[in-house]
Parts: C-alpha cells; sequence; structure tokens
C-alpha cells in the first residue's frame, strides 16, 4: 500500500484554507486509501519568536481539530511530531547531507528571514534548516507521496534531491518521494487580500476564516471580503481575485465548478451570501465534533500516544540504518 505523510505546523488556528486545501482530502481521500500517517508538526513551531504555552495549546487544538475533521485513528495514524524522536535523528544526517545554498534559495526562508529582520528580530538558524526537518518527517517512513499545498512543493523537491543524494553516497536507504496536489482549493486566498494565500499565522484575523470560528462571525467576515471593481460575476484569478476566491470556495464547499457557478449570480452580495451559508454549514460538524473531543482530552491523548507508538517503529528501523550506512558506530 502507498505510505504517505503529511502535517501541519501549530503556529496558529486552523482555518479554511488548511481544511480546504488538506484536512478534507486527508479525511475522504487519503485514509481510506494509503498508509497514511498525518502529524503535529510541532518542532516546526520554534523557528520564529513564540510563547510556549501558546505552542502547547496550539498543538493540542490541531491534533483535537484534525480528529474532528474526520481522521480516524483506526483508519491512520495520528501524532505529534516531537513524540518520536528520529524526526530530529535524522534530521543531522540530512543536515550533513544538505548544501548551505540549497537551503537558502529555497523561498520560505528568503521570505520570513526579510520579515524578521525588517521587524528588528534576528534570524534563527532553524528557519534555514527547518525544511532539512521536514525531509527528515517524511523520509522516515519510507513515504510514497506527500500531499501538500504549492508553498510546499519546493521541500518535497528539497526532500528528493537529498534522498537520491543520500541513496548515492551511502547505499540505498531513503524512498524518494513525490509531491501530490489537491484538485479543488488547493490556495485558499485572505479575505481583505485576495492575492495572498489565507494563513493561520498572520497577525489580522479580518480576511481569515478559522475553523473554530462561530456562524455569524464566518457570515460576517465572508459578507465584508474584498471585491473586484466592475459588477459582473466572472471568475478570473488574475483580473478579479477577491471574486475568483469567493467562487473557490463555494465550488470547494458544493463539490460545484467555480466557472459554472460564476454564471449563477449577477451581484457580488448573492454570492457572499450564498458562500458564506456554505461555509456555514460546511464547519459545523467539525465544530461540533471539536467540541466533544475538547471534553474528552484522555481520549485525544491516548489517541496521539498510539499514535507516536506506531510511528516510531515505523521510523526507528530506517533511521538506524541510515546511521549505519553514513559510518556511525552502532549504540
Amino acid at each position: 500500500m502507498t505510505r504517505i505523510f503529511s502535517g501541519i505546523k501549530p503556529t496558529g488556528h486552523l482555518t479554511l484554507g488548511n481544511y480546504l486545501g488538506a484536512l478534507r482530502r486527508w479525511v475522504e481521500v487519503d485514509q481510506y486509501q494509503a498508509d497514511a500517517l498525518f502529524s503535529v508538526v510541532d518542532l516546526h513551531a520554534l523557528t520564529m519568536e513564540h510563547e510556549p504555552a501558546r505552542v502547547l495549546r496550539l498543538s493540542r487544538q490541531a491534533a483535537t481539530l484534525m480528529m474532528a475533521a474526520g481522521l480516524d485513528p483506526e483508519q491512520c495514524t495520528v501524532f505529534v511530531q516531537s513524540h518520536v524522536d528520529e524526526h530530529a535523528r535524522l534530521s543531522y544526517l540530512l543536515e550533513c547531507t544538505a548544501t548551505d545554498g540549497e537551503l537558502r534559495r529555497m523561498i520560505q526562508y528568503k521570505e520570513k528571514g526579510a520579515r524578521a529582520q525588517a521587524a528588528g528580530a534576528s534570524v534563527r538558524v532553524s528557519l534555514l534548516t527547518y525544511p532539512v526537518l521536514m525531509a527528515a518527517d517524511i523520509l522516515a517512513y519510507g513515504t510514497d507521496e506527500v500531499p501538500v499545498g504549492d508553498d510546499q512543493t519546493q521541500h518535497v523537491e528539497l526532500t528528493r534531491d537529498l534522498a537520491v543524494r543520500f541513496n548515492q553516497r551511502y547505499g540505498h536507504t531513503f524512498t524518494v518521494p513525490k509531491a501530490t496536489h489537491p484538485p479543488v482549493a488547493a490556495r485558499v486566498m485572505d479575505l481583505q487580500d485576495p492575492t495572498s494565500k489565507m494563513g493561520k499565522s498572520q497577525e489580522s484575523g479580518a480576511g481569515i476564516v478559522y475553523l473554530l470560528d462561530d456562524a455569524d462571525v464566518v457570515r460576517k467576515k465572508i459578507m465584508r471580503a474584498v471585491t473586484d471593481s466592475g459588477r459582473e460575476v466572472e471568475y478570473d484569478r488574475e483580473s478579479r481575485p477577491g471574486i475568483a476566491n469567493l467562487l473557490d470556495m463555494l465550488a470547494a464547499c458544493t463539490s460545484g465548478n467555480p466557472n459554472e457557478l460564476a454564471g449563477a449570480y449577477d451581484s457580488y452580495g448573492a454570492l457572499k451570501k450564498d458562500t458564506a451559508e456554505a461555509v456555514v454549514e460546511l464547519l459545523k460538524p467539525v465544530r461540533e465534533r471539536h467540541a466533544g473531543l475538547a471534553a474528552d482530552p484522555g481520549y485525544v491523548d491516548d489517541v496521539l500516544r498510539k499514535g507516536a507508538e506506531r510511528a516510531r517503529g515505523l521510523a526507528r528501523p530506517r533511521v538506524d540504518a541510515a546511521y549505519r550506512a553514513i559510518g556511525l558506530l552502532p549504540a
């Protein structure tokens, strides 16, 4: 069976973009068609200035929401990255395989590093090396496919390069994975800035629909979404990004086609109203299941403990093999 790995970083509250771009596919497709591992990748949250208590809180919330969205511990493995030591163990070996130049070419490093410097903050070494940790996350499990958004494709390509390089230098150890992309709504854009991705770690939440927003808040955010000049409802991501974003959301919520949906509307207001109601209905069961799971933290802890045990059992033999291959004395 094909093995897949993917993760969510606990740097903010999960959003509609996380759900439509990743979580829903994990729930509806991946956990049934593959040996699937899904992780809260909490070590990645430490690359920037952070509050420890907030990372802890968001890690638990993310794990709970992953299950509330429909990940079934009987069908897939749900765990927290830092609970499995093999991620950090393998990351160092891959740092010894990667080059400074290829890490500095990573787009996210350039963008996040520039923002940190503009704010007068220092840039942590972990921000430069975290794509190597991401590679370790993937390669430790013999992963075949990595379902990711467009913004993470470059990191999967780095993972492939590192796997090939390690195998050539030290003997075949790792499966070379490939990135896969959801066919619809892979990138949901910010409602107030439809040229930017709806990101969970942005400071202002006015353009972001969070999974735990109540229905009235969701409606208010979508009704206040930025639209484009003109009056016609057309699907054109280049010249009408605001309307295109709403049509993409509506299409993803209703299994429709954004181009076809555009022809059904003669006003922005009607499109916003229908999109808001579709999003509210989509998220309602997730919020309800989250409330139930949050009231039973012992169950969530048990799922994460068992998930980490299985993940550790899968990763340790491969990571041990990598240690032997690169020339380290067995313990």
